[in-house]
């Protein structure tokens, strides 16, 4: 059997266990037999409601308790990962039904439980790698590359990453950095993330959300999903400054995320009266959603360049909406803007990046069809390369050449799956 190990899955709103969940589906429906050890925390705080063992679509789950204090305290987080660590190696280790294991990077240093069940029980095991930790952490200032905490941190997770039998990395900036922690570059591939063709009701539903949301006749700019320390919103806050006199523009933003209160603190301080925050819908709304702007933005820090990679930039591409990018001139993100010509990327780093920002945006609203005609060059990108159901078969390809065929078996039978809450 095939254990994954992530501490988010269906039905939770986390993009991880939303593109797990994908794959797990895509391997248990080629005959790979699957199960997927998750918590039973919630990506924002609590517990989710939810089975501890289930089939869902051939793939067992088993989700195992620990503390959910949630996203709201860094000590907190720190005692969820620690529970969930300690669930996670016991069952590597003891369960005997296990032949190989999937780890992805949520919480940080997963790959470290793999790395201990192989020298203890010979485990064979992979990593998709979602993010590079203690990279993200160090970046984010939360530790000190030199402390003796961070080079701890450093050496165990290098050391999980070079005992891998391969790591899936979601860009060739993230391939870069995997290479740098002494990884054979033959032992990399690279599959990026994708984005789901929305199961949209057509025109009629973003215009519903459209009235619903007071932004009838507006031309709306969106940011969706997590606003997190990896996202910088300096200049789109200063952007969205310099058009608060602008009548024919409104600023949406959904999600969450540990950015929002400062966000919303910075529009009423402002008086930005064409801004709303709203919080995360259900996964079934989410292309009538995102199809109620007419540019969505993307936003990305330098120094998380090859740690994290915006996933939002695919599903905005399945929405046939253009993109605008707000980060470092070379990263997976701006790479994918250029070569789809699907939007534009601003890199603060070259200046006056507010004020690029308005120009982009008020040249959107004089030719919407340029908008429009940009949105659809996403779409023919995210078609081509960036679809769901053929990221998973690269994934899956991954690990059918590096492991043997022998632990496979046929799946479960299926249960139907009710709709559930999204990161959109």
């Amino acid at each position: 059997m095939l254990l994954l190990l992530n501490s988010h899955y269906y039905p939770d709103v986390a993009s991880t266990g939303q593109h797990l969940t994908d794959l797990a589906e895509h391997l248990a429906s080629r005959g790979v037999a699957v199960e997927v050890l998750t918590s039973r925390g919630h990506y924002v705080a609590g517990s989710i409601d939810a089975p501890a063992r289930e089939v869902q679509r051939g793939v067992r789950i088993r989700r195992v308790r620990t503390t959910a204090f949630g996203r709201s305290s860094r000590i907190g987080r720190i005692v969820d990962y620690a529970t969930y660590y300690a669930r996670a190696l016991w069952v590597v280790c003891t369960d005997p039904s296990v032949t190989a294991v999937l780890c992805l990077t949520t919480p940080p240093l997963l790959p470290v439980v793999g790395r201990v069940g192989r020298l203890l029980r010979g485990r064979p095991y992979g990593i998709w790698s979602m993010d590079l930790h203690p990279e993200a952490e160090i970046a984010a200032g939360m530790v000190e590359a030199r402390s003796l905490v961070g080079r701890l941190l450093t050496a165990l997770d290098d050391a999980a990453y070079r005992g891998a039998d391969f790591v899936v990395a979601l860009g060739d900036y993230m391939r870069t950095r995997i290479v740098a922690k002494g990884v054979s570059p033959a032992r990399v591939a690279v599959v990026p993330v994708w984005g789901h063709a929305p199961a949209t009701s057509g025109a009629d539903g973003a215009a519903a959300w459209r009235s619903a949301l007071g932004l009838d006749g507006q031309f709306v700019v969106m940011y969706s999903g997590n606003a997190g320390l990896v996202h910088d919103f300096t200049d789109i806050l200063e952007a969205m400054r310099l058009l608060r006199a602008d009548p024919r523009v409104s600023f949406l933003f959904v999600g969450g995320g540990p950015q929002r209160s400062a966000i919303e603190a910075y529009a009423a301080a402002h008086g930005l009266t064409r801004f709303a925050y709203r919080p995360y819908v259900p996964r079934e709304q989410v292309g009538d959603l995102l199809a109620v702007a007419d540019v969505h933005l993307v936003s990305l820090r330098p120094a998380f360049v090859g740690i994290s990679v915006p996933g939002k930039l695919y599903g905005i591409m399945a929405a046939a909406r253009p993109a605008l990018f707000v980060g470092p001139a070379h990263c997976e993100t701006a790479d994918a803007i250029r070569d789809a010509d699907c939007g534009v990327a601003i890199d603060p780093a070259a200046g006056d990046g507010a004020r690029r920002i308005v120009a982009a945006i008020e040249a959107w609203v004089a030719d919407p069809a340029a908008a429009r005609a940009a949105g659809l060059r996403g779409l023919a990108a995210f078609r081509a390369r960036f679809g769901a159901e053929r990221n998973c078969e690269a994934v899956a390809d991954v690990i059918r050449r590096s492991w043997p065929r022998s632990w496979m078996a046929r799946p479960a039978a299926a249960i139907p799956r009710p709709p559930s809450e999204s990161v959109v």
